[in-house]
């Protein structure tokens, strides 16, 4: 029915003849992966069970019965009889959810035992073709996006320190061409052209090749890159996070025709912490980069590496609205909208759904931490310290601390800067707790000096400091990211936060962000819901199959009959 529906079948196909043909012969490493596969019960009775120890590390029960049995000197085979088509899920939220169950249980296969048993039992060629079958596909994928964040923030590094402008302009740095060649075909791998290729074998092999090559373009067409792409991200973030703190959950993905239109409240809470921050961080580096950077300007690689890098920050943003039917229609939008308002402001509590309320939501975020041991919450504090990088780096690049561009002063205050800013948002946050309700008046004149102070402090260092434009917006991007860094770590120590008496600080401070993230995602889609002719191309590229069997998309545009009847009876 939808293009979504469409590449997951592909993948499915090719993952369940050609990959299981050769994980059986002649790479003998195939193990159990689920419905169509059969178990000699006999065998594994007398060998350990069938049954599995525990839900969390056995997430992906059936692949640990392949283990079992390959440990225990068995094979698993594979034997087709014939190709039966399987119902998937077709929407994105459904095939995120699944993906992200994979990416946990893969997690937890690469910490389990019986990996590791596996690994030193195998001879030199089984256990590379293992480790490139099970657990490796992931580990590359981290390593890949890793590799746009190690880039990245080398690039942010070489700006900030000044080293960028000093080998731009020395003779020895001119000629890197080997550099940048690698790095331009490390692009096509983030693109996920890479993710097609066993699809294009398969259909390739069964319906010739000519099918294949034009099934490839009318996949791009309909933006499989960036499906793919997005699918990178949900496959990293849940497999590094299960690394990390363990904490794998089975995820209920239905399998119902799902072709309905989510809410962005239901979009954000899904994709917030594994594609949007990430997404942002990655456009507030290459945002950086394009204000103060000087290398590769005009190059063909240039345009190569920071375009790719655009397209993953853009997909990593905007792909769940791209996919999500009905998407831009203005009615839906104004009914997002309100719902997103409603679920932001809603206190959380014991019995509270994470649907109902941001607290809740935000709470149950942070399950994954509150489990994790000492080293998890060690490593989670030392990767929130690359946030503090930007404002180091570019207090120094403002137009005002030109001439104290050494002094270790600048940096101080800047600190000062943020305590104070921290401070008013304390103050306002008591201020409303304390006065709203009594004395109204008085609590708003307290806003109304903050501001006046705010916008005359602004002006005075325009007029005698001479602090420009751009110097606000480098300020912003330079104490946003540290804001987070600090929620960050507020998170991970937040027994000693609540210790303190300093948790409804941080609550405060992380409904802000969110707010502030909810803006930057919604304003663009709402500013295309103004135009109708975006919605209509939407729904075609999504559904271009079910257009050309002549399905009737109305009627599976319509929602759920619930939905309906309400909306009926308002």
């Amino acid at each position: 029915v939808s293009s979504l529906a469409w590449f997951m079948s592909n993948q499915e196909t090719s993952f369940v003849t050609i990959g299981q043909r050769v994980l059986a012969n002649p790479l003998r490493v195939r193990f159990h992966y689920g419905h169509p596969d059969i178990f000699d019960r006999l065998f594994h009775l007398t060998r350990g069970g069938i049954s599995k120890a525990s839900k969390i590390i056995n997430l992906s029960e059936d692949i640990f019965a392949g283990f079992n049995s390959t440990l225990r000197e068995g094979n698993v085979t594979h034997h087709e009889y014939m190709q039966v088509g399987k119902g998937r899920d077709v929407g994105l939220n459904q095939i995120s959810l699944f993906e992200a169950k994979i990416a946990n249980g893969n997690g937890e296969q690469t910490l389990s035992r019986d990996i590791y048993r596996l690994g030193h039992r195998f001879d030199f060629f089984r256990m590379l073709s293992c480790y490139y079958t099970t657990i490796g596909f992931y580990f590359s994928t981290m390593i890949t996006v890793w590799t746009v964040y190690a880039f990245l923030y080398g690039r942010l590094y070489l700006v900030l320190s000044g080293l960028d402008a000093a080998l731009a302009t020395g003779k020895r740095f001119v000629h890197n061409t080997p550099l940048q060649v690698a790095l331009a075909s490390e692009s096509f791998v983030q693109l996920g052209f890479l993710m097609a290729l066993p699809m294009m074998m398969e259909i390739g092999l069964e319906r010739g090749f000519r099918t294949a090559l034009s099934d490839f373009v009318l996949m791009q067409l309909q933006l499989a890159s960036v499906f793919f792409t997005f699918s990178l991200g949900t496959k990293t973030h849940y497999y590094g996070r299960t690394l990390l703190h363990g904490g794998a959950e089975y995820r209920a993905t239905g399998r119902g025709f799902v072709v309905f239109h989510a809410k962005f409240a239901e979009n954000y809470r899904l994709y917030s912490r594994s594609h949007f921050v990430k997404g942002i961080e990655l456009m507030i580096l290459l945002v950086v980069y394009e204000i103060f950077g000087q290398t590769y300007r005009g190059a063909i690689t240039y345009i190569f590496i920071t375009v790719s890098m655009w397209f993953m920050v853009g997909t990593w943003l905007f792909a769940p609205f791209l996919f999500n039917p009905s998407g831009f229609e203005w009615q839906k939008i104004v009914d997002d909208w309100t719902d997103w308002n409603k679920w932001i402001s809603n206190r959380g509590g014991i019995g509270v759904a994470p649907e109902k309320s941001w607290e809740s939501w935000w709470d149950k975020e942070q399950g994954p931490l509150r489990h994790s041991g000492k080293r998890g919450t060690i490593l989670e504090i030392l990767l929130a310290l690359r946030f503090f990088i930007y404002q180091y780096g570019l207090v120094y690049h403002l137009n005002i601390t030109k001439q104290y561009n050494q002094s270790v002063l600048v940096y101080g205050f800047s600190w000062v800067v943020i305590l104070v800013m921290l401070l008013v948002m304390k103050t306002v946050s008591v201020g409303r707790r304390r006065f709203s309700a009594e004395f109204q008046l008085v609590f708003r004149l307290i806003k109304g000096l903050i501001f006046i102070t705010f916008i005359s402090i602004i002006i005075i260092l325009t007029a005698i400091a001479h602090m420009t434009v751009l110097d606000i917006f480098v300020c912003i991007l330079a104490f946003m990211p540290t804001g987070w860094g600090l929620l960050l770590i507020a998170q991970a120590i937040k027994p000693v936060v609540e210790m303190v008496g300093l948790w409804g600080s941080v609550k405060a401070l992380a409904r802000g962000y969110e707010i502030l993230m909810g803006l930057l995602l919604f304003t663009p889609i709402a500013f295309l819901a103004w135009f109708p002719f975006v919605s209509e191309f939407q729904t075609r590229m999504l559904f271009n199959q079910a257009f050309s069997r002549g399905l009737q998309i109305s009627r599976i545009l319509g929602g759920h009959k619930k939905d309906r009847a309400t909306r009926n009876k308002e």
